[in-house]
């Protein structure tokens, strides 16, 4: 029943708070960075109804580095989460869309946000400061208007 809640939530979510912005490509909106081209390793990839969906979790230290840029005093979030999209098919990066991501902390507190697109990936940044398993869930929608989710375990040691 707790999954039940947790997935209905989620839903309405992903279809109350629409954030369709294009990823940045050069200029065309969302947000630049420089040298941002690895935004490190996949912690969990699926295909979704022909969507190649790719999670990647990184500390905060190794983003900002990867963006060139000091790590803020009294940041309060720790992991950078990034999900970057393909068509299954041919390969071809998908940009635009509304991401939302819900992850549930060891302590089943729970951190909800709509990713910003970012360069040629949606992200935001949440706290995963305890060590244990965290919950990541997410719903997304890509041009062609069809609400996809996808969900995993990550495991901060």
């Amino acid at each position: 029943m707790k999954k039940l809640a947790v997935v209905i939530a989620v839903a309405a979510l992903a279809l109350a708070a629409p954030l369709m912005v294009p990823a940045a490509d050069h200029g065309k909106g969302g947000m630049k960075h420089g040298g941002h081209a690895d935004h490190g390793t996949a912690a969990h990839e699926e295909v979704v109804d022909g969507v190649k969906v790719t999670f990647k979790v990184m500390s905060m230290a190794e983003h900002m580095k990867a963006m060139n840029m000091d790590l803020p005093k009294g940041m309060k979030e720790t992991h950078h989460i990034a999900v970057e999209f393909k068509d299954a098919k041919t390969g071809k990066a998908i940009t635009e869309g509304e991401v939302n991501l819900k992850v549930q902390g060891p302590d089943k507190t729970a951190q909800t946000k709509a990713l910003m697109a970012m360069q040629g990936h949606f992200g935001a940044d949440f706290n995963l400061s305890q060590k244990g398993k965290y919950g990541v869930m997410s719903k997304f929608k890509v041009k062609d208007g069809t609400v996809r989710s996808a969900r995993f375990w990550y495991d901060v040691k």
